[in-house]
């Protein structure tokens, strides 16, 4: 191999040590960057539940394909704006671990301060997001409580699963943008690699830490199934699973690959 190539894995290892040294530097501001991917997250699922509400009253069956095609440009705001994500800092820490690049227990702090202010972020911008005038006495019936109801009534097997196959794909996604060089191309990759899983209903930690808030403070009445432990047992089995698909299948499985062959390097 070249030893000038600069391909995946040179751009992943360059990422690890910023996250590192943002994080040393300022745990505020590693939080803050972490804090703005839910504030990103929250209003892609806003614009992308009123957008499914609209499109369902007009064409029966279209509001699944809109709010998919809408919920992709979080990742392209994440992305772009530099976010820290803790799905995808599953894929990193897990490659900085195998790599030698974080202990154990500092990929452990990195992974967790992120997965903490997502939590946070995603309360406070979705208690914002609920007060804005749109979200003020939305029906009972609205996609938003319906879509919330349905992944409360799933099996904690299924919810693993499903983060499983959820954090693959957000994964691939992230990868694409890394190998990509054109903005375009990278755009038009994640919004169809990302309707994947917001078509498929997939269980992204994330992505309820932003959805399950807004649900919560927008309705005007119980949600079916949002109780403390049907939310905990959500999260849990949500990121395990994301866990084993971003860090053990994407993460683990390619860093394993591109240290076995000094010619095929990813």
């Amino acid at each position: 191999m070249d030893a000038n190539y600069r391909g995946l894995f040179y751009s992943l290892e360059k990422s690890i040590e910023k996250k590192k040294h943002l994080l040393d530097a300022s745990v505020m501001g590693y939080g803050m960057r972490a804090m703005l991917a839910t504030l990103f997250l929250t209003l892609g699922t806003s614009i992308a539940v009123i957008t499914a509400q609209y499109a369902e009253g007009a064409i029966p069956g279209s509001g699944k394909f809109l709010y998919s095609f809408m919920f992709s440009w979080s990742l392209i705001m994440i992305i772009y704006m530099n976010a820290e994500l803790g799905t995808s800092n599953m894929m990193y820490t897990t490659v900085a671990v195998h790599r030698k690049f974080l202990s154990f227990k500092n990929a452990l702090i990195l992974l967790f301060t992120c997965l903490f202010f997502n939590l946070i972020g995603g309360i406070i911008f979705s208690y914002l997001v609920s007060l804005t005038s749109i979200f003020q006495d939305l029906p009972a019936d609205h996609f938003l409580f319906s879509a919330i109801e349905g992944k409360l009534g799933k099996t904690p097997l299924q919810i693993f699963t499903e983060g499983i196959l959820a954090n693959v794909i957000v994964n691939t996604a992230v990868f694409s943008t890394i190998r990509m060089k054109d903005d375009a191309g990278k755009v038009i990759a994640m919004v169809f690699i990302i309707f994947i899983f917001a078509f498929l209903g997939f269980e992204h930690l994330i992505a309820n830490f932003s959805s399950f808030p807004l649900a919560y403070f927008s309705a005007n009445s119980p949600i079916v199934g949002m109780t403390i432990s049907g939310v905990l047992t959500n999260f849990l089995f949500a990121g395990l699973g994301n866990f084993v698909g971003g860090g053990l299948i994407i993460g683990l499985s390619y860093s394993w690959l591109n240290r076995k062959s000094p010619v095929y390097q990813d």
